[in-house]
């Protein structure tokens, strides 16, 4: 198969794309990034080498249709959409950005593959479109969308095109909605990698409001594999929840970070909350265990401790971002603007 992967120089796409390298060895891989602030693709070190031409990387906009059109005429079995702008603090300063990336982005992608006959489209989803939930439940494909936040309502919009293209002109599509992940290459805007790059410099962790919202772990691996699973055999126009069943308060995520770092629980400082701040995710995903046979092998345990350690051992690449040398090594450009960034 020779897929077009959207968004692979970020975390989760950066990813797929090692994961697949793996699981796929023969297969054509071309990877698609505008290079945005979160775009990276020194976390692309080792499969931007492969002599065979399998993998190839374009900077391009997913809404600049003259930017994309080459590579779809020069024939794509399936596109995997990650490229979103995907983080919730910076959708509510600058909305303006989401909705024309999430939504006009997806629209573009998803003309072009109807124009040439994609064999599938998969769209990289997130339960934040299912909103919140209360201190019981967990949502399942049929819970309806309640997005509380910019970010949120620019990824269910885009889910109802893609929805929209599969009941008026019969497209193959599925669409993913996956917990929170964590794991390497996840930029530090994001709880996880934030919190344990303060604890390793001894500076302060700030954790919004109480610290008690509840958040379904999954790691990124186990999320990989799930979407290799729907590419290959998801149902057309079917959607997919993906979650690991590992609940965790914010609290207790940076308490595991803090503990395996050695770190005192007096670094925590709690900051005034997020606007419109979910209280609670958690992730169904019996329909994908049951109807494509997935399991992730990850327990949070283990996931959490394999983080840590690649964070602990990634010093440069934490670094380059931290001082904005990514950005050049990208050829992205731009200055490091990642100062006033908290958490997710």
């Amino acid at each position: 198969m020779k897929l077009l992967i959207t968004g692979g120089a970020g975390f989760i796409g950066s990813n797929f794309l090692h994961y697949m390298r793996k699981a796929h060895p023969a297969y054509t891989l071309l990877n698609a990034d505008a290079l945005t602030y979160a775009g990276n693709l020194t976390n692309l070190e080792g499969i931007e080498s492969v002599p065979d031409g399998s993998y190839r990387f374009v900077q391009g906009d997913i809404r600049d249709r003259a930017a994309m059109e080459p590579l779809f005429q020069a024939g794509v079995d399936a596109v995997i959409n990650f490229a979103a702008e995907s983080h919730v603090d910076r959708s509510i300063v600058q909305p303006d950005i989401f909705v024309t990336t999430n939504i006009v982005g997806t629209q573009t992608l998803l003309e072009l593959a109807r124009a040439y006959k994609v064999d599938k489209f998969v769209q990289i989803s997130t339960d934040e479109v299912y909103g919140t939930l209360g201190a019981a439940g967990l949502f399942s494909e049929t819970t309806p969308l309640s997005p509380n936040s910019p970010y949120s309502a620019s990824k269910a919009s885009a889910d109802l095109l893609v929805r929209a293209y599969h009941e008026t002109y019969g497209m193959n599509v599925n669409i993913t909605r996956c917990s929170n992940n964590y794991g390497p290459y996840q930029f530090p805007e994001k709880l996880i990698p934030l919190m344990i790059a303060q604890a390793l410099q001894d500076k302060p962790l700030p954790v919004y409001g109480d610290g008690l919202n509840v958040r379904d772990w999954l790691y990124v691996e186990d999320h990989c594999s799930a979407i290799d699973l729907v590419l290959h055999g998801g149902a057309p126009g079917e959607i997919y929840n993906i979650g690991g069943r590992n609940e965790r308060t914010n609290l207790q995520v940076v308490a595991t970070i803090l503990e395996a770092l050695g770190k005192p629980a007096s670094l925590i400082r709690h900051v005034p909350d997020r606007l419109g701040h979910d209280r609670r995710y958690a992730i169904d995903a019996d329909k994908i265990r049951k109807e494509l046979g997935w399991q992730p092998q990850f327990p949070y345990e283990r996931g959490i401790r394999a983080t840590i350690e690649w964070y602990a051992g990634h010093a440069e690449w934490m670094e380059r971002i931290a001082t904005g040398t990514y950005r050049s090594m990208s050829a992205g450009g731009g200055s490091n603007d990642n100062k006033e960034l908290e958490q997710t």
